[in-house]
């Protein structure tokens, strides 16, 4: 069994290639997949180079963790049934060629305790899940031993960041800022403010969360921070984060670390899309085909008006 993939054979250079698939076991599905979204923070970096190093790492690659498509077989071990429409968080079924994260294809064999079942009525958006369960992660506290405090300041107007906000708001807490500095990415808020913080004089937040990525961010947030306050570092980080001791001592800062999300975030954040709680409207803002993949991953990565980038794959079935 073969599959049509998007391979990252190393930083910069990615073709569309087709692959061997590893034969699915007992447990295992088999899936069609319909769309994939292209992430900006992880697959960023596998991109260009600057993931840090980790077990499994390596080139070529095959990207990918935000697919959704349809079950065309299941083992007799498998929890599920021909049809279904599942969201897939990536899968390593190439072979040699490695999958970081192996959603980016055209089929997939992947295990079927790792897919979770979507309504139909979500559409493409459902690539957005995995996006959603990451902010659902940080904001749930998961591991936390204290109660957690809700954002009342988010940095990064991002899709992570609408997202955090989104939740914020439909939880019935007070509207967060959220900050942003790119004007093209200001628009867009539902329920909360976006404003530049070089206009916000504001230095009582009491939960900080921050999704921008950015190594040198920490100095500037304690300025913001309330006595004891949290900041929540939701990004993804390449460098070394530092921060002045004294400021941070003299608000008694918390600086809590929030990790990659688990499958009960993904289950929770799926029943509040489903139901129409949590909306996944408006976020996916460009699409292209497979087979223009080159240019599609540098557009997503270097086009601040591309919220998320969509892969359509059902031409290549």
């Amino acid at each position: 069994m073969q599959t049509m993939a998007i391979v990252l054979e190393q930083p910069e250079h990615i073709v569309f290639s087709r692959l061997e698939l590893t034969p699915p076991g007992d447990e295992d599905v088999v899936v069609d997949i319909d769309y994939s979204g292209i992430s900006t923070g992880t697959e960023k970096l596998l991109f260009n180079g600057r993931m840090p190093a980790f077990p499994g790492m390596g080139y070529p690659l095959v990207p990918g963790y935000e697919s959704v498509g349809r079950i065309v077989a299941a083992g007799p071990g498998s929890p599920h049934c021909v049809g279904e429409r599942v969201f897939v968080p990536g899968a390593r079924c190439y072979g040699e060629v490695r999958g970081l994260f192996g959603g980016a294809a055209s089929k997939i064999v992947v295990g079927g305790t790792r897919v979770v079942p979507v309504s139909e009525t979500l559409g493409e958006q459902a690539v957005l899940l995995a996006l959603a369960a990451t902010a659902y992660h940080a904001v749930s506290g998961a591991g936390k031993r204290t109660p957690i405090v809700p954002p009342d300041l988010i940095v990064g107007h991002g899709v992570l960041g609408r997202l955090l906000a989104r939740m914020t708001v439909v939880a019935g807490f007070t509207p967060p800022t959220v900050w942003e500095t790119n004007p093209t990415r200001a628009t867009g808020a539902q329920g909360y403010a976006v404003v530049d913080p070089a206009q916000d004089a504001r230095r009582d937040y009491r939960a900080i969360y921050d999704v921008s990525g950015d190594s040198q961010i920490l100095d500037h947030l304690v300025r913001h921070l309330a006595p004891g306050g949290e900041i929540v570092l939701a990004g993804f980080y390449t460098e070394a984060l530092h921060f002045n001791f004294a400021p941070a001592f003299m608000r008694e800062a918390q600086i809590r670390c929030a990790a990659e999300w688990q499958r009960p975030d993904l289950l929770a954040v799926t029943e509040l899309a489903e139901s129409g709680r949590l909306s996944l409207a408006d976020l996916i803002t460009h699409h292209d085909q497979p087979t223009h993949a080159d240019a599609a991953y540098r557009t997503a990565f270097g086009d601040p008006g591309c919220l998320k980038m969509v892969l359509d794959w059902r031409s290549c079935q």
